[in-house]
């Protein structure tokens, strides 16, 4: 069956159909290097680097020639509008709505044209793109002449996750269309683990394997010089991966993340974007105390493209890029599998190896040396807003701020406020005057002598933002916001908590109310306001 491939991007989508024994025909992306990818990678492919809300819109004639009949029809649309990451969800979907809608007239003209030969099409995006697709698209709704009714929701329309189909990835994702029901290969407790990945493909660059078996695809195996974009290290900095350390951990209310990647199980989702001090960031342990990002070729197996894919960029980012738009093909396979034998078609029984056009430039990543990368000091009117680290309790926590800066005329203040909880129901700020008197008097006098030692290295409002601003390696000794943070939740550790526990609660007045605060936060916040009215005079 012939198998035509709109958004294609790398091949992730159809590569999931040639294993299961499809001909793709046809193929379109507006991205070059995914053309060129799937190009090298599918060279008895007719890929086009093409507008697909343009050639949706082709007259007739037009598009009859350009886009073939086959059988078979799948898509991913991009998807940026519609994720979660984008905005948190609140991003505008005008355009995304616009190329999911281009998809679906090119599938609705194809269906519904005069001995039509569509029998199954699929659609693949995020699971938030459910709330705009419609179940059913009338002729109108896609700007055709017709009385046509293009269902959406077939039976085996539902969010999948990759993992479950052999996947080492932790990647939800939605499927709609017209395709019968696709079996899972795994369970909890036989999934394919971040650890199996990396030990199949060895540490890079350690010299410690002559071939590699693909942990994906078992009958595929290749001497190691043969598997391309995996023999180099980029290692992270320390202000790279403290940041991420901290984003992972201790993000106020969202859940913790473990940092380095945990192997005993799946990846968590592989991202489009070569984040390296981010929350999202895919972080691995490389020897004592220091750290790595995956390479392409381990990002591309969690993925689970098969060792012998190659990607066609002129730069890591691109190439990470190219591997974490696509679809897993561990997850395409299945739906292929099921509209074959739903065609009572044969399924190959073992993994095919990929011929590549050789004609197009490649450039592998293999001994590339990685630049280290250097802090960057912020921007002047930089922000600032953080808790003191690890300090949440009954969902309270007191943050340090310069939000309430005067930006704009380079005037800075630096503030203290005590938050409760998240969201816009619940969410409260305070700022209450402390009051000694509810410090219990053996812990007074340790925070006053903490105040005391470290008046000498505060400084004004101006210079604490100008210390902000610095890189780590230019402040050297010099008191920034994070270091005064962490020698408050230092102070806690070892002079506080001891003494306190985590369900003392204080009754305090502030915004026209009496709330409840743990004694522990009160402190945190009396410490802070002490260190922030020092900076004051």
């Amino acid at each position: 069956m012939k198998v035509a491939d709109f958004f294609c991007g790398a091949g992730g989508f159809s590569e999931g159909f040639r294993q299961a024994g499809f001909d793709i025909v046809f193929a379109v992306d507006k991205w070059l290097p995914a053309v060129n990818t799937y190009k090298a990678n599918k060279p008895m492919v007719n890929v086009i680097q093409d507008d697909v809300i343009r050639i949706s819109n082709l007259p007739d004639e037009e598009f009859e020639k350009l886009v073939p009949d086959t059988e078979v029809i799948i898509g991913s649309p991009p998807c940026v509008a519609f994720s979660n990451s984008n905005k948190s969800g609140k991003g505008d979907k005008t355009l995304g709505i616009q190329l999911l809608e281009a998809y679906l007239r090119i599938v609705a003209r194809k269906k519904f044209k005069k001995n039509s030969i569509l029998k199954y099409w699929v659609l693949e995006n995020v699971p938030n793109i459910q709330k705009y697709i419609k179940k059913c698209y009338s002729a109108a709704d896609l700007n055709l002449e017709g009385n046509f009714k293009l269902n959406t929701r077939c039976e085996s329309a539902k969010v999948y996750n990759a993992k479950y189909f052999g996947a080492p990835t932790n990647r939800k994702r939605f499927l709609c269309g017209d395709f019968p029901a696709i079996i899972e290969t795994k369970n909890d407790n036989n999934l394919v683990t971040l650890g199996d990945i990396l030990k199949s493909l060895g540490t890079p660059l350690s010299g410690e394997k002559k071939e590699i078996i693909d942990y994906n695809y078992n009958d595929l195996i290749l001497p190691v010089e043969d598997v391309t974009d995996h023999q180099y290290i980029y290692k992270l900095q320390r202000f790279e991966w403290e940041t991420a350390k901290r984003l992972k951990e201790d993000r106020g209310y969202m859940g913790k993340m473990t940092f380095p990647e945990n192997l005993n199980k799946p990846a968590r989702t592989v991202m489009a974007t070569m984040s390296t001090s981010s929350r999202e960031a895919m972080i691995l342990g490389y020897g004592s105390d220091e750290y790595r990002l995956p390479t392409v070729r381990e990002a591309a197996s969690l993925m689970s493209f098969p060792i012998d894919y190659r990607f066609y960029g002129n730069s890591i980012g691109v190439k990470y890029t190219l591997v974490g738009n696509a679809v897993p093909p561990k997850l395409s396979y299945a739906v292929g599998k099921s509209i074959m034998l739903d065609s009572n078609q044969n399924v190959p029984l073992h993994y095919i190896r990929i011929k590549h056009d050789e004609e197009i430039g490649f450039i592998n990543l293999n001994y590339t040396e990685i630049t280290e990368k250097k802090e960057r000091k912020k921007k002047d009117n930089a922000k600032f807003k953080y808790h003191i680290p690890y300090l949440i309790n009954c969902a309270y926590r007191v943050e340090l701020t310069n939000y309430h800066s005067a930006f704009e005329k380079n005037r800075y203040t630096w503030s203290v406020e005590l938050h409760y909880s998240q969201g816009k129901k619940n969410a409260a700020c305070y700022t209450p005057r402390i009051n000694e008197k509810l410090i219990p008097s053996d812990i007074r006098n340790y925070v006053q002598n903490f105040v005391n030692e470290y008046s000498g290295k505060l400084c004004s409002f101006s210079d604490f933002q100008k210390r902000f601003c610095m890189p780590k390696e230019a402040r050297k000794d010099l008191m920034g916001p994070y270091e005064l943070l962490n020698d408050i939740r230092k102070f806690m550790d070892e002079k506080v908590l001891p003494l306190t526990t985590s369900f003392l609660k204080i009754e305090i007045k502030t915004n026209g109310k009496i709330i409840s605060v743990p004694l522990d936060i009160y402190i945190g916040y009396y410490l802070l306001k002490l260190c922030i009215g020092e900076m004051r005079r």
